[in-house]
């Protein structure tokens, strides 16, 4: 069904797919978002419809997320009682989760390369040892073949009294 030299193909298309489906939800505009402060002490749901916000479950705050860092800073709220996106996700457990998703995709990216070139040169091995296996069994036709015409020119040497029994010895000129 699959090769492994369609894995990398496989994994772009996911990849592509991915991308494009992204781009094609997030080019849509949204009305104006209302201010994530006004949306303090409600609830985590009510914070969440909002992209930009986080939740802080301590504080009851929803707070503007803070896109000049990667991370909230601790002051701001701790990693571990953060909510962004979904309510129910501790932040710190997205953050790790994350982190190892990416990697085991690196990695999976990686050994599929690997794969794909070792499974190359074992099929380039194969070529040439099946190369050099056709032209031993050529020579070895030829070869037997000049043995079956010098056999057949011996005959017919044989036949008309032509054959030498000493090829280095001089021919007599009768």
């Amino acid at each position: 069904m699959f090769t492994v030299k369609s894995a990398p193909v496989i994994v772009f298309t996911i990849i592509f797919c991915v991308t494009v489906t992204t781009e094609a939800q997030t080019s849509t505009p949204d009305p104006a978002p209302a201010s994530c402060a006004l949306r303090s002490n409600t609830s985590c749901n009510e914070c969440l419809q909002n992209v930009t916000c986080l939740w802080c479950i301590p504080t009851k705050q929803c707070i503007d997320y803070p896109v000049r860092n990667i991370l909230p800073r601790k002051s701001l709220c701790p990693l571990n009682d953060a909510r962004w996106g979904l309510c129910w996700v501790n932040f710190q457990i997205l953050i790790i989760t994350m982190s190892v998703l990416a990697g085991i995709v690196f990695i999976a990216i990686l050994v599929c390369c690997c794969c794909c070139c070792k499974c190359e040169r074992i099929g380039n091995k194969r070529q040439d040892a099946e190369v050099e296996r056709q032209t031993r069994a050529r020579k070895s036709r030829q070869k037997v073949k000049r043995k079956e015409m010098q056999l057949r020119h011996d005959e017919i040497r044989q036949k008309y009294g032509l054959a030498k029994d000493n090829p280095y010895s001089r021919m007599d000129t009768n």
